[in-house]
């Protein structure tokens, strides 16, 4: 292949392959949800055919809709310290990379997950005082 044609064909690709992978993963977990609701309304369909009764707390659980999960009680200062984390790594990253020109970006980039930590760790500190 021509370099010349190489060199048009890296930005292309570097915008589309992203964009097509995005696209992949919500369709696979859109198809699994499908597949999973078409499993469950196909079961429910048979035993109603074979004459079996439902229990009403089965049917009380199909027709809500999924709730999310409770949230632990440590759940905001686990995130609040990988946040933290990531932060301080992408500031350290950019203090190794040894480039006058990566520091201050890499610095201001790591101060966002930093400042999101900081602040999920300071919300789990007042709860928990509150909750005393």
């Amino acid at each position: 292949m021509d370099p010349a044609n190489l060199a048009l064909l890296i930005p292309i690709l570097a915008i589309t392959v992203p964009i097509l992978a995005l696209g992949g993963i919500i369709g696979l977990i859109t198809y699994y949800r499908f597949r999973r609701r078409r499993d469950v309304q196909e079961t429910i369909r048979i035993a109603i055919e074979k004459g079996q009764e439902l229990p009403t707390e089965f049917l009380e659980t199909i027709s809500t809709p999924e709730k999310e999960a409770k949230p632990r009680k440590d759940q905001d200062l686990r995130r609040g310290v990988v946040l933290i984390a990531v932060g301080l790594g992408i500031a350290s990253f950019g203090l190794l990379v040894g480039e006058d020109d990566a520091v201050g970006p890499l610095m201001g980039i790591g101060s966002i997950p930093f400042l999101i930590g900081a602040g999920l760790t300071a919300l789990w500190v007042l709860r928990t005082r509150h909750d005393q």
